[in-house]
């Protein structure tokens, strides 16, 4: 059984910073992409970035240069770097691990929420 957990969220003041972190647990058998998706309020969820083996491989157009995406294997970490934070990154955040060929091989977090707000 794999499950994410997410943390890292809360309340951050525009231009501030913010960590997410991702804790699998489990085992993820083959290559997979560890993903940070978000959804806005009535919105449609997002992918913000992707990570393959080879490092971050996607970052959306509206938070490139501001966030960063990493892992650690060992650590069964995923986390997703924030800066710069601005209003419209207010949303819920959740951690996905998807198989990079197999995709109905696909778990997901619950969510944690970034509300940015001054």
């Amino acid at each position: 059984q794999v499950q994410l957990v997410e943390s890292g969220g809360g309340l951050v003041q525009p231009g501030g910073s913010a960590r997410l972190s991702c804790k699998i647990f489990g085992d993820l058998y083959g290559s997979y992409f560890k993903n940070w998706y978000r959804q806005a309020p009535g919105k449609q969820r997002e992918l913000v970035a992707t990570l393959a083996g080879v490092g971050p491989v996607y970052y959306a157009d509206s938070v490139k240069g501001r966030f960063t995406i990493s892992g650690d294997d060992n650590e069964r970490m995923v986390y997703l770097q924030m800066n710069s934070l601005q209003l419209e990154d207010t949303a819920v955040y959740y951690c996905n691990a998807r198989h990079s060929i197999y995709h109905a091989l696909d778990y997901w977090g619950n969510g944690t929420q970034v509300t940015v707000s001054s």
